[in-house]
């Protein structure tokens, strides 16, 4: 009689268990759109003007303007690299023609930890739709923001970042192209 009941209930855990998880699964694709781009008042797609202003007057940053700026021989693309105050060690900025696309916070995991931020992410904007020990990703179609272990988050500007790769899909396949042609010589 016991197990009896001991299964009943067990069967009604895992009934109500499954059906809480579906929940927030849903409500992720309704709130799909509302990705932030943005993180305090520094924004995917700002210029680097406004960027270098905006971390200026943010404390938590110690910028030291245009020596903490470096141009990438890519086209039009330049780095940001500034350090952070308490919760953040060092930040990342990529800008592709003038425009911020990526930006990536590394945080100081004596001060925060990942469990936090993981959660704030998942009551804020649902489930990620991928997630494995290293890495948990929320995905529009414009935005992609990532959790990566041991403590850094990144915001990318997808249409941007899409773009480079088909370009770099394009030159490595003119290089694939030309080898061969070099190769058919002999």
């Amino acid at each position: 009689m016991v197990k009896k009941w001991f299964a009943v209930i067990l069967i009604i855990f895992l009934h109500v268990n499954l059906w809480a998880q579906e929940a927030p699964a849903a409500s992720s694709n309704e709130e799909e759109t509302s990705l932030p781009r943005q993180f305090r008042e520094l924004t995917l797609g700002m210029s680097l003007d406004d960027l270098k202003e905006k971390l200026i007057q943010d404390s938590l940053f110690l910028f030291r303007g245009d020596r903490d700026v470096s141009f990438l021989p890519a086209r039009e693309q330049s780095l940001v690299e500034t350090t952070g105050v308490s919760f953040i060690s060092r930040a990342f900025f990529q800008l592709r023609d003038g425009n911020v696309f990526i930006m990536s916070f590394t945080m100081n995991t004596a001060i925060i930890d990942h469990y936090s931020i993981f959660m704030r992410f998942v009551e804020q904007y649902g489930e990620p739709n991928y997630l494995d020990p290293r890495i948990a990703v929320w995905e529009t179609e414009e935005t992609r923001i990532a959790i990566e272990r041991p403590l850094t988050v990144k915001y990318i500007d997808r249409v941007v970042f899409n773009d480079i790769l088909e370009e770099s899909g394009l030159i490595e396949s003119g290089q694939v192209r030309m080898r061969q042609e070099f190769v058919n010589e002999f």
